[in-house]
């Protein structure tokens, strides 16, 4: 027998991860990634690129989408916690204060609940901006990576 793709690093299954397990990542908003945001989703809410309007409104500037802080969740989690290979089921987020381009973020990950017998972890994420305001809470289940074993052609 041999693994499936046994030359990918696959994350942490769940019989590797523990309570507590945590990670810190810090991210900045750039142009490049809104933009392609917003050509990917089609997305034309001017909320979210243009200054005149969003002048006008209560931010007093342009936003970054909501979704696009989920992605860079989403992204943490398939590189790092777990990591590779892992699907996230249920995505809980409140987002606590506005965040502007080129905000740096600090994210912290960490493993609050490990449920084997429905091979799900619970994360608890946290962000913070550059001023130490935390702007989201979210709450991530996700199915570990799971080796998957096949058997070898015997040809």
């Amino acid at each position: 027998m041999k693994f499936l793709n046994p030359e990918n690093r696959i994350g942490k299954t769940i019989e590797e991860l523990s309570e507590g397990d945590s990670i810190s990542l810090t991210e900045t908003i750039e142009d490049n990634q809104l933009l392609l945001y917003l050509g990917l989703s089609n997305d034309a809410n001017p909320l979210f690129i243009q200054h005149d309007f969003s002048q006008k409104t209560e931010y007093g500037r342009p936003i970054v989408p909501t979704i696009l802080l989920m992605g860079t969740i989403s992204s943490a989690i398939s590189k790092h916690l777990p990591g590779a290979g892992s699907n996230i089921v249920n995505f809980s987020f409140n987002l606590i204060k506005p965040v502007y381009h080129y905000e740096t973020l600090t994210y912290h990950f960490e493993v609050i609940q490990i449920d084997k017998m429905k091979d799900v972890v619970t994360l608890s994420v946290t962000a913070e901006n550059f001023e130490d305001e935390r702007v989201l809470d979210s709450v991530v289940m996700v199915r570990p990576p799971k080796l998957v074993q096949m058997i070898e052609d015997s040809q």
